[in-house]
């Protein structure tokens, strides 16, 4: 993949992504091509190879700026003495940023365009965002309120929540069963499970407010 010659981070930038954006929304990646973001920007497409290298390295500057949304969003969550409290909310927070970003998840986690492959560089936002997580099961783990398995480090059992997680909001944005299923409930009612599987002491119910 081209690495983008110039700054980004300017008005015409941001015009061209935003038109990126708005034509993955409205009319899915087979809109996508440099010559349809150039022309929903009103630019010429040269602005789009100066800026970007061409279509891939706007795609990944969407992948950039998704990934960056969601890790201001789990970073604002805050830290209490409640671990289990914390992962609540910051599981719900993951999941209203994927329901309000649908356009940006489908980016982030190539669900809308399979074939993208990001950089090593913008790849490592992925376990940026899986920090919050990551801290807040190794509090539960030193604390005593987890019993990991034997063996497994707190990255891995973070990176199985997060998995669970995202599991479950795939099958809610593809709307599988969504006239017999509550997703919502699904989504709490797994989570509880899944915590309650790494507590040591008593289920978690109280905290199903996702």
């Amino acid at each position: 993949m081209p690495t983008p010659p110039v700054q980004i981070d300017d008005r015409t930038s941001r015009a061209l992504l935003s038109a990126a954006h708005r034509l993955l929304r409205e009319e899915g990646p087979g809109a996508l091509s440099v010559r349809r973001i150039a022309q929903q920007a009103g630019m010429s497409t040269i602005n789009v190879y100066s800026r970007f290298g061409g279509k891939d390295g706007v795609i990944e500057q969407l992948y950039i700026s998704g990934f960056k949304r969601l890790i201001n969003e789990l970073e604002a969550v805050p830290i209490t003495t409640d671990v289990v409290g914390d992962i609540f909310q910051l599981a719900r927070a993951y999941r209203v940023f994927a329901l309000t970003h649908p356009t940006y998840y489908g980016v982030m986690f190539r669900t809308s365009i399979p074939t993208f492959v990001p950089t090593e560089e913008a790849g490592a936002l992925a376990v940026q965002a899986l920090r919050p997580l990551a801290t807040r099961v190794t509090e539960g783990l030193r604390s005593g309120v987890f019993q990991g398995p034997p063996g497994s480090t707190p990255t891995t059992i973070a990176s199985w929540l997060w998995a669970s997680c995202h599991g479950m909001l795939n099958l809610e944005h593809l709307g599988v069963a969504s006239r017999l299923v509550s997703w919502r409930e699904v989504y709490v009612l797994g989570l509880q499970n899944a915590l309650d599987g790494l507590c040591a002491g008593a289920p978690v119910d109280e905290h199903s407010q996702t």
